[in-house]
This record gives C-alpha cells, structure tokens and sequence, in this order.
C-alpha cells in the first residue's frame, strides 16, 4: 500500500465534486483488506479517520475532510465473479460503472442504477450515496440491486452481511437493529417522519427504516419481529461513515430492449414542464428527465455537446425527455404526444431513435458540468440539489419553492429526474460575496422546511455529506436524528470512518472553496493571453439571450478571468474516464490511472498557488511544475470537459508566467525555435541529415536537448515546400497566383513549418490535387504558425508570429478565398488561440482570419456541399481507411469531416480508430522522461487495433508499409493520419507508414 503525504497529493484530494475543501492528511492507495486494517490502525494512532474514497464525484462534501483519504479507485478495482444463471456478479467497490456494464454485455446483463458521471464512478461511491439515474423509474436506487456485502468494521474486524451470526461489534450491530424493529413505538417514529414510502428517491440520513421496515406482506404487522433486518439497506447510503466497504455483490437485470425511441416535448414554461411529467408518467415510460432553457444555452458553448442539441427546435423553457420502449413505445409516444399538445403545454415534439438516443442522454448527463461554464463568479450552486418529492407533489412543491426564489430575489437552474420527483434545483450564486454567502446557507435552510412540508427527501440519490448534514434533524425530527446519531456510536464509537459527514456535521456554509472577497497572487504578473474578452463577450451574449436570468454583468480584468478560467473546473471529474469509455481527454490519467495526473488535480494545484498558497506553493513551485509537465496540451479538454476548462491554454500561460521567473529551459527554448532551426538546416540540408541520421552526433544531440535516445530525429526535405512550389508553379515569386486558368476559385495554402520544412513533398501533393480539381492555389507570404512556441509556454514568441501573420493574412484571406491547411495544430491555431494573442486593436481581424483558416477537409466538404468536387472525380478503386483523428482536430472541429471528405470515394471503407491522443503531443513523446509515458498511451487502442488491421488485411511489404498497395486478392489499405507526429508515432510504436488523407485523394484521382 502507498500512503502520501506530500502537498501534490494532499492538495488534489483536497476537494471533490462540491463546494468544499479541506485538506487531509495523507492519500492512501489500499490493495487488500489488510492494507484497510492497516490504515483503520494509523488512523487510531493518529487519531483522525479514513476517508473512503472512489472517483470523488460525489457534490455534497462526502470525500472531503482532514482525515487520510483512502483512494480504492486505483488497485481495488476487479471484477470477481460473474453467475449468469442466478444474475449476480461480485466486485470489488472500485469497478467503474460503465466498465462492468461492457464486461456485462456478453451475458445478456447489465447493472441498471446509473449516474451521470457513469463513465468514472465506482460501484463503491454508487452504494456510498445511493446513486439512482435517469431509469430508476423502473429500476429503482443501488440499494434496490446490492444483494450483500463484505467490509471492515471500526473494530478491525471482518465482515459479511449475508452471514448473520457473529460476536463483538458485528453482534452489537445487529442486537440494536433488532431491539428497534421490535419496538413498536420506534417503528411508529419511523413511519411518521421519514420520507413517503412510495417515494423511490430516498437517500437522507441514514436508511433505518429501510433496513428493518421492508415492505411487509400478508398479514404481518409493522413492530413484528421478523428476521429480515436488511444490513445492506442501511450500509447504503451510509457514505462510508460506518464502515469499510472491500466488496459488494449486485443483483443484475437483462438489456433492455432494443426497441427504444424517446420523446422530447418542447415546453413554454417550466410549469408546463411539471404538468408534461404528469402526462408522461401515466403512459408507462422507462425514464422522464428535466432540461431547463439555461442549461440548453450553455450546452450551446461546449463544443461536444453543441453537436447533441440536434433534438432542439427553437428555444424552449425547459424539455422532457420521455424514453419508451419494446412493441408498444410508438402507441404510448403517440399518446403521451397527443396530450401535451392539445393541453398547450408543448408547442412541438421530436422524437429520436437507434445511436442518436444515446447523444440525447449525453447532452442531459452534461449538465452538471455545462452548468460550471457560466461565465463569471457567479454560478448555479450546489446546495439544494438534490430534494425529491413524490411526483404528485411536485408542482406544489415548485410552485412553494418559486415563491422562495422571487422573495430572495433569485434566479435557478432546473434539471433532473423529474419522472421520479427529483429536480436537481440549483440557484445562481456567488459565494465569494457575503450577501450570497448568506443566503447560500438561507436557501438551504427553507428549502428543508419545504421538503418537510411535502413529504420529500432532503436528498434523492447524492447523498447529504457535510452539505445537508446539520438539516437532517429538521426534516426528520429530533427524535430520528438522535437514532441515527445511535447508529453511528453503534458501528464507529470513535469515529474512524468519514467523521463529520450525516451525523455531527460542521456548519454547512465551513471549509468552502473561496473566501469572500477571495483575494489572489496575481498582481504582479502580467497575463500574454487575453483571457477578459472572452469572458466578457459570454457574459454580454448571456444578458443578451436570457430574459429568465439576470446574469452579474462584470467588467473582467485579465487577473480575474484567468482565475475564473481555472476555477471552472467543478471536479465532476470527466479527465478521469478511462481508455475504455474513448474520448481524448485526459492521456495521461488514462494511462496511469493517477488523480495528480488528471486535468481536475491540476485544476486544484493551480487553483491553490494562484489563490493563497500553501506552505510556499507558488506559481513556480515543484508540485505545479509536475503537474504541468504532465499535461499532452492534447487540448481534449477543450471540447470533453462540460465546464469548458482549458488546460492547454492554461498550461500554456503559465509556462510563459514560469520561464518570466525562472528562464526558459534549454529544450523549451530549442523546441519553440525548432523552425528556425530547421529554416537554417536547409542550407545544408544533406549534413543536417547526415548529424540527425548518423548514431553517434544524433545521440549527442539528444542527449544535450533531453530527447529520448530510441526516438529519431526528424529530417528535412531535400527542398522546402516554398522551393518546390516555385519550380513546379514556375513562377518568379511565391506570392504571385499562377496564370492556370481555373473555374472553382482561388484557395489560400499555408505552408506550415512542419510540411514545409519536413514533409515538403506532402504539401506539393495537396497543391496538385486542388489544381486536378479546379481550384487556383496560392501559398501566400507569411511566417510559421507558432504551435511549437505555444505547446512550451513561450507565448512571447508565439504572440510574434501571431500578429504577423494576422496582419500578413486578414485581408487577404476570406470566405471566398480561404486559407486552407494539411496540419491540424498549425491551421486550428488561427481559429483558436490568435484572437486571444494578439492586441485588443487586432483581435476582430484575428478572428475574421480564423473563421476562414479551414482545415484540409472542411474546404473538401465545404467545396462538395456547392458541387464543386464530386464522386466523379475519383476512381471507384475498392480501399480500406483505418482513421486516426489529430488530437487538436476532434477538440475543436472534429473528425466528421475527414470521414463525410472519404465519401468521395465510393469504393472506400473508413474504419475510425477510436483512439483518443496518439501519445506524441509534439515533442512530448520525444522528451526522455515522457517516452514511455508517449508509447503506453499509444499502446491503449491506437498500436494495437493498426497491428490488428495490418494482419487481417496481410498486405503490408516486409517494412510494414502501409501506403496504398496493390494486391490480386485484397482490396488496397491505408493507415491515414493527418498529424505529422501522430504518423511518426503510429512509425515508431507498430512500423507501419501512415499517410495523410489528402495523400489517398490523390492517389485515387481519376
């Protein structure tokens, strides 16, 4: 076991998905049931407690305290038995939810309770809060599918929960649970204040009466004694306060059926929206969930989920989205349809079937995260989130809790599992500023009153942690709070497990994230991106588009939306799904399986050494210094992370920030300046090859840069793409167009330093396919693009570039004269870090160029939707693709376009690879200290499934070649990657030769 005690570790399980922060005293990493009694023991010594803690998604403060945290995630993470016959599998509680579903799916079976964060959550943290999901409505809670269980009591012994008999503190647990189902007057207790029976969502304190009142049949009265206490119903829930969980054994439910569709009603009005849920729930859905307008707007501004709003049809109050299924789903959308419109409480409905349902879903599960990207300090707070009301009661419940709102004066996001009675109601708040800190801790007072009122749970399935702690006694009354408070001195009379968390809790509104009036270490710096503009402009676009929210309007400075910036991480914790749920975001968590390698720990250590400080934490500190370097600037983030946080830029200034302090290394400083380097290496171009070829001087060079020893150094071209141009153009100057008469149109083509430098007969291909099809092409005047320079934080340099280019190129370049690029991190950087580099005075030129900087295939598509580039330019030549996407490109535009580009070809088969970053990030995989780092991440899915096709099609040469052959009894192949370090990284890790797309166009023009 590994047990840390150092700050990088402390300071990134310091905070998880909520409010709060606190920081523990050590991490541990258990592997066995003996490293738990091991960890129970030193916590005794030390007297503190153990923090059990899986992918730390929980938003009520559950994982937070200054205790040691014992992360299961990491080694206690294996499947252990799977019965197909009995339908039960047993786990180990750091199996992620997802991931036990695909290991499921062969059986015919799946474990139906779901959460949001499914993707990352662990079965441990499930049963912890009692996670239910968007189909509870038909599958019910975890604790409705945990069959038993095995753990460690505080005592340091083991236990089983299907094994009644035992002695010492298992019998004690048992003598108490028994006494109070026997006694009629508790049992009594129970029913009068505990939430309604029929209510499913019901996670609040401790779950007594679940364990020793279950439904009774026949003729059996409640206070009977029974012999069906149930230890699991009162274990879940329990969020680790009463014992230690090492294992856990799940009911499971077959796939459902394959025949779905879902409904989604467009409403005018959150109250139509109540009504609508009413009217769905009587036609037998499997799931109803809630969308508010505020969320669907926000989605707007995430990349990845902007392309999953393609259900939404103007700009509604609020959705429900109704899933059905099985032979009668379109007669009960039909009906449910019907309804909502003849009572006008939708104004239209879409209905969604087959792949698309799942995006549906997507958009729904980001809400949570989108709700982190409003732009600003204020933000929908978790504090009230969670309440759940039998559905019946919900529009009393809203309308009361309206009421509320427009007394405090205001404003609330709405979203949830309607269906189910539950709306996770999140006010917008800044609690930085003492007024709203105030009423952070009002609205959670009332809103408990109200719950009470109704009958509801304060909590419907995330748990109440430190969050809703010291309300429990309010809604449930002194009496069963003081039984609960039994309970806990039962199990854990000293308190060794998660103190301070259901029972005993500390203030609520104690150990927040932020200070009022939070003060931070950034006076004396001066910001290279300009980080107020875009704030400014998505606060302005935010007024201007919501009449329903009245967003704080601020005037950023620089200082401000930087930390805003980085402060939008909200530790949902979406850097931490594994290469098994795809997605480029976050390589190296991915790869290791390591919290301080994730883009949500270095969130934190940013956040902290930018906010105050610990213990000398500062900007240029050793635990900042790590967590940067580990970053791929693979810029998945960018698009993955539903709060919008952008590691890559800030990684980027804060390099910059780092070399002001310290001074540039010599490798950053090398790498940013590689161009020029390789500029001056083609005046002698066969030596620099020769000292890069040669084993002797590459090995010195190497050494002296910090490159890895088994990578190669990249050689030049004989001649430079420009050089070339201007043979095969044979024009006297580069800037001049050709005189080849043409109908399609002139296109821009940037020469970027890579393809010009390195792979000049790459960009000479794609200017002759552009001419072959009709366009006049031009490589105007200008400098290189900067990407290297930006990816090592030397942004002084890159701001250089940045400028030259926007004043060389923005009134050149436009709609109908594009720039066009062949690599992705060159061309996108127009688009997206330019207008953020360059002055204020330069910005609107900058982001009038970006606009019209197209990728390689966007101009190909864009060119085919106008007809201008069809089929009939191509042979019909059956050919194979096996994709791999640029990292950059599925972060900013995707890979779509390549894809719908490859339909050109109508005898080609385009396989993509569902590989997220190749693993090279730059010269990250050249780098001596990343190098195994590079080739583990390529090995996750992108290595092995090229070797795999590569074998199956048994085509390639003896060198591994994978360019387009010719063979009598196969069809030709191609490996295709438009990165340039992404096919050096596919050459190195499998020895196979990789191609651009365009070169496939090419070879198959007519």
């Amino acid at each position: 076991m590994q047990l840390f005690t150092d700050k990088l570790h402390r300071i990134a399980y310091a905070t998880d998905a909520s409010a709060y922060r606190e920081m523990p005293m050590g991490v541990a990493y258990p592997e066995s049931v003996e490293d738990v009694k091991d960890l129970l023991r030193l916590a005794r010594e030390r007297k503190t407690c153990i923090i059990p803690r899986a992918a730390g998604t929980s938003i009520a403060g559950q994982v937070v305290g200054d205790g040691i945290v014992a992360d299961i995630s990491r080694h206690m993470n294996k499947v252990l038995e799977i019965n197909t016959e009995e339908r039960w599998v047993r786990v180990q509680p750091g199996v992620i939810r997802d991931e036990l579903n695909l290991t499921l799916k062969p059986h015919g079976l799946f474990f139906s309770p779901e959460t949001s964060t499914s993707n990352r959550c662990c079965i441990g943290g499930m049963f912890g809060n009692n996670s239910c999901g968007s189909h509870s409505l038909i599958y019910g809670g975890t604790r409705d599918h945990v069959i038993a269980v095995k753990g460690v009591l505080s005592d340091g012994s083991e236990f089983d929960s299907s094994k009644r008999d035992g002695s010492g503190l298992w019998k004690q647990v048992y003598n108490q649970l028994e006494t109070w189902q026997s006694d009629n007057k508790i049992c009594q207790l129970l029913l009068a204040n505990y939430p309604d029976r029929s209510l499913r969502r019901r996670s609040c304190g401790y779950a007594i009466d679940e364990a020793i009142l279950p439904l009774k049949s026949g003729n059996q009265a409640i206070g009977q004694s029974s012999n069906d206490i149930d230890i699991c119903k009162l274990l879940a829930g329990s969020e680790g306060t009463l014992a230690f969980i090492t294992e856990l054994k799940l009911s499971l439910d077959p796939l459902p059926s394959d025949k779905t569709m879902v409904v989604c009603a467009h409403c005018n009005s959150l109250e139509d929206s109540f009504q609508s849920n009413l009217v769905a729930l009587r036609h037998n859905p499997v799931a109803v969930e809630l969308m508010d307008g505020r969320i669907l707007e926000l989605c707007s501004h995430n990349k990845e989920q902007e392309r999953n709003r393609f259900f939404v049809n103007g700009n509604p109050a609020a959705i429900i989205i109704a899933e059905f299924n099985g032979d009668k789903m379109e007669e009960q959308a039909a009906a449910f349809e019907k309804e909502v419109i003849e009572r006008g409480l939708a104004y239209c409905n879409t209905r969604v079937y087959g792949c698309d349902i799942q995006r549906v879903w997507a958009l729904r599960k980001a809400g949570l995260g989108v709700l982190s990207g409003m732009k600003g300090d204020a933000k929908p707070i978790g504090v009230i989130e969670d309440t759940a009301v039998s559905p019946e009661r919900l529009p009393a419940y809203m309308a009361d809790f309206q009421t509320m709102l427009n007394r405090l004066n205001l404003n609330c996001v709405y979203y949830g599992h309607i269906g189910t009675g539950e709306l996770h109601l999140r006010p917008i708040l800044n609690i930085k500023n003492r007024h709203d800190r105030e009423l952070f801790r009002q609205v959670a007072y009332e809103t408990a009153e109200l719950v009470k009122k109704h009958h509801g749970s304060l909590s419907g399935e995330h748990g109440d942690g430190r969050l809703r702690g010291e309300f429990i006694p309010l809604v449930y009354g002194t009496e069963c709070y003081n039984l609960m408070r039994q309970v806990k001195q039962c199990w854990d009379p000293d308190g060794l497990f998660n103190r301070g968390k259901i029972i005993d809790t500390p203030p609520m509104d104690t150990c927040l994230r932020y200070d009022i009036d939070q003060a931070y270490l950034l006076n004396d710096i001066k910001t290279y991106f300009n980080w107020k503009s875009d704030f400014n402009e998505s606060i302005e676009k935010s007024c201007e588009t919501s009449s329903t929210f009245n967003i704080q309007h601020s005037t950023f400075d620089n200082h401000r939306a930087l930390m805003c910036s980085i402060e939008q991480c909200n530790g949902a914790g979406d850097c931490r799904k594994s290469t098994l749920m795809g997605g480029t975001l976050c390589p190296a968590f991915k790869v290791s399986h390591n919290e301080t390698m994730s883009t949500r720990a270095r969130a934190n250590i940013i956040r902290e050494a930018l906010m105050h400080g610990i213990n000398g934490l500062t900007i240029t500190a050793p635990e900042v210094k790590e967590v940067l370097d580990s970053c791929l600037a693979c810029k998945g983030c960018r698009s993955e992370c539903p709060s919008n946080v952008d590691m890559t830029r800030i990684r980027a200034e804060l390099l910059q920030q780092i070399h002001d302090k310290k001074g540039t290394p010599l490798r950053s400083w090398m790498v940013a300046r590689m161009a020029y380097v390789q500029r001056l290496g083609h005046l002698v171009a066969p030596i620099y090859n020769l000292m890069a070829r040669w084993s002797l001087s590459s090995s010195v060079i190497k050494h002296l840069v910090g490159f890895a020893a088994e990578r190669s150094i990249p050689t030049l071209s004989n001649k430079t793409m420009r050089s070339q141009w201007v043979s095969y153009s044979g024009k006297r100057s580069v800037g001049m167009a050709p005189t080849i008469k043409v109908s399609k149109g002139s296109v821009y083509l940037f020469a970027d330093e890579f393809t010009n430098y390195m792979e000049a007969d790459l960009g000479i291909t794609f200017a002759k396919l552009l001419i072959r099809l009709g366009y006049n092409v031009i490589i105007p005047q200008h400098v290189e693009s900067g990407r290297a320079a930006i990816s090592k934080g030397c942004l002084k340099l890159a701001k250089k570039y940045a400028i030259r280019n926007v004043k060389m190129l923005a009134d050149r370049v436009t709609e109908e004269c594009p720039l066009v690029g062949i690599e992705p991190s060159c061309i996108l950087s127009f688009r997206d870090e330019y207008p953020d580099l360059v002055p204020e005075s330069l910005r609107q030129m900058a982001k009038r160029l970006g606009n019209n900087a197209l990728l390689f295939d966007e101009f190909v598509v864009r060119e085919m939707k106008k007809g201008n580039i069809t089929a009939e330019n191509f042979k019909d030549t059956s050919v194979e693709i096996w994709l791999h996407g640029h990292c950059h490109q599925k972060a900013l535009v995707g890979i779509e376009k390549t894809v719908e580009m490859f339909s050109l070809l109508r005898g080609g088969t385009v396989h993509r690879i569902a590989s997220g970053c190749c693993g090279m990030a730059g010269s990250f995989g050249y780098e001596k200290e990343h190098y195994k780092t590079s080739l583990a991440i390529g090995e996750m899915i992108l290595f092995p499934t090229i070797r795999s096709a590569v074998a199956k099609q048994q085509v390639a040469d003896s060198k591994g070649d994978c360019s387009l052959v010719n063979h009598s009894t196969s069809q030709a192949m191609f490996v295709a990657a438009p990165g340039t370090s992404c096919r050096q990284q596919i050459l190195d890790g499998t020895g196979v030769k990789a191609v651009h797309p365009i070169e496939i166009l090419y070879a198959m023009l007519k």
